[in-house]
């Protein structure tokens, strides 16, 4: 029995195809690096297209997979300093907790968020707490046999409210995927699905449904085909006429 995705992976296939590797408004640049000891280092850069802006990090990760511990820290160049902890497997199996920190110095603006992910078969559940917003936020997913079924609930701590609520349904099988999504407390209908036509090709679509919108249904298709080993070309259309490639 197989641990599911979590909760914001259900439909991710579709996602990736119809998103990534479109070069729009931006030029991005990303290098990874592994020294002997275990110690990787990575450099994000990014571009804005329209002001000239450049945005970039340098980020550090430290793990010693023996004991299931890990440490990161990232400084970008707008002077956020980034910290993360992972512990996993430490208290119990299948558990990972992590403990997320952002500074920032010049104006004393400060972020801290807890989060504990426990997996086992057939259930994989997150549940986060931003502490100095006080906001909670916790997701399920149950799988068996290819079908996930998820929900997700945000609680606003001093409000005592539910901020959100969310839910999913997906199916998986080796060749093709499918989901339908729930969002913004069940008031955004989305369906997607992702075929892996041939090695080379893949196809994917997705339709989104605002309930408190306008009737229109916005539609969405795009598709994959591998060149060889390094090399591939991705296009895409909406139903408004707006085309990418990638």
């Amino acid at each position: 029995m197989a641990v599911p995705v979590p909760f914001n992976d259900i439909g991710k296939s579709s996602k990736d195809l119809l998103t990534k590797d479109f070069p729009v408004g931006a030029v991005k640049l990303e290098v990874k690096t592994t020294a002997a000891d275990g110690v990787s280092f990575k450099v994000n850069g990014q571009r804005d297209n329209k002001t000239g802006i450049i945005l970039g990090d340098l980020e550090t990760k430290y793990a010693d997979k023996a004991n299931g511990i890990s440490f990161t820290e990232a400084w970008t160049t707008s002077n956020h300093l980034n910290g993360k902890v992972e512990l996993e497997n430490n208290i119990a199996k299948g558990l990972k907790l992590e403990v997320l920190t952002s500074l920032l110095p010049s104006v004393g603006q400060k972020t801290a968020k807890i989060n504990a992910i426990y997996k086992q078969p057939n259930v994989h559940t997150v549940a986060s707490l931003d502490v100095f917003k006080t906001h909670v936020n916790i997701n399920t997913v149950f799988g068996h046999e290819g079908f996930l079924a998820g929900g997700e609930v945000a609680y606003d701590v001093l409000d005592g409210k539910v901020a959100r609520y969310n839910a999913t349904f997906g199916y998986t099988a080796p060749e093709y995927a499918v989901a339908v999504h729930a969002t913004n407390s069940l008031s955004v209908f989305s369906a997607s699905y992702f075929h892996r036509v041939s090695s080379d090709v893949e196809a994917g679509g997705k339709a989104v449904w605002d309930s408190k919108g306008s009737n229109a249904v916005a539609l969405e298709v795009g598709a994959k085909y591998q060149l060889d080993r390094t090399a591939f070309v991705k296009a895409k259309i909406t139903n408004s006429g707006i085309l990418g490639l990638g």
